[in-house]
């Protein structure tokens, strides 16, 4: 098995939960209580108790370093669970959820602005997931974390909210209801539950390239656009290329200043660097990206050497 790279660290305490004075926190008007999770290389191991951890004694105003009991996340030992027994959430109009949404929030030094709403909402990026660590916990929204059902964690989309997750190394989908923050690791678009990552294919490998496409309540599935296709396996010109991981250090209206990051990227060895035109609010960017790059790990590596040269963090962009 693959060392995953959707391993939670302990998250941080958040500015909200730092107001709460040591009491647990009450409902307020900006959702004020944001607890969240980063995820980060390392291996999975099976949990001993078979991942029932359900009605666990979980006081949210304790310091994140110590509010659950593991220390390392895990998942259940024995096969995973029968998927064609599980029930795929169906969307419905909620309201908004009292925590969870404060916005801006900040994590590990990045901010974070929560969408007003999740409608026409459709990204692709590369998924983690996580398991037994926090079955039974609260989540950012105080719902309890059941890592058996298709749920999953989003750093800007409202809680909760739905979403059709699609690997696009696979084809295979899964409808999820959002209703927890996350992942704060480097690089990571969505944090799915056991369940909803074994459906699609990312468990037991770790991570997954996958598209986010939100799903508004009301709307029938079979009018959303269809999932991307598989890969074909096939060595004929005409199969469809498998999707790539790029990092893009920048987009720049300036041409000049584009050019110079790029040769900086060039000359420190990165390769290929490619500058693109692009369109942003009607504005014409230059992009400056690197890839295709092999894999997650890969991605991970150079994300953080490019930080080291004193580059802006890299955003993923899966194409």
């Amino acid at each position: 098995m693959k060392p995953s790279l959707a391993l939670p660290l302990l998250a941080v305490a958040m500015l909200a939960l730092a107001g709460c004075g040591g009491s647990k926190p009450r409902p307020s008007k900006s959702g004020g209580y944001t607890p969240g999770r980063s995820s980060s290389g390392g291996a999975y191991r099976p949990s001993p108790e078979g991942g029932s951890r359900r009605g666990v004694d979980d006081d949210v105003s304790r310091p994140q370093s110590s509010r659950y009991r593991d220390n390392a996340d895990s998942v259940p030992d024995g096969p995973p669970p029968d998927i064609s027994k599980l029930v795929e959430p169906v969307p419905k109009v909620e309201p908004r959820a009292l925590y969870g949404n404060k916005s801006p929030y900040s994590v590990l030094g990045q901010t974070y602005t929560v969408l007003p709403n999740a409608s026409g909402y459709v990204e692709r990026g590369i998924a983690s997931f996580y398991g037994n660590k926090f079955h039974g916990y609260k989540t950012s929204s105080l719902e309890e974390y059941d890592m058996y059902q298709f749920s999953a964690a989003h750093k800007t989309l409202p809680l909760p909210s739905y979403a059709r997750v699609t690997n696009l190394e696979n084809g295979k989908s899964v409808v999820v209801r959002i209703n927890d923050r996350g992942p704060f690791h480097d690089n990571r678009l969505i944090d799915l539950s056991y369940a909803a990552a074994v459906k699609i294919g990312v468990y037991p490998k770790g991570t997954g390239l996958v598209e986010v496409r939100a799903i508004t309540p009301g709307e029938p599935l079979q009018d959303l656009p269809p999932p991307p296709p598989a890969p074909v396996a096939s060595s004929s010109a005409g199969a469809p290329p498998k999707p790539g991981i790029y990092l893009q250090v920048g987009a720049f209206a300036d041409n000049a200043n584009a050019e110079r990051v790029a040769q900086k990227l060039r000359s420190a060895n990165f390769a290929p660097v490619q500058v693109v035109d692009a369109q942003i609010n009607g504005r014409s960017v230059r992009r400056v990206r690197v890839g295709p790059i092999a894999d997650v790990d890969s991605a991970d590596e150079v994300t953080a050497r490019i930080e080291d040269m004193g580059l802006p963090r890299p955003q993923v962009a899966v194409d």
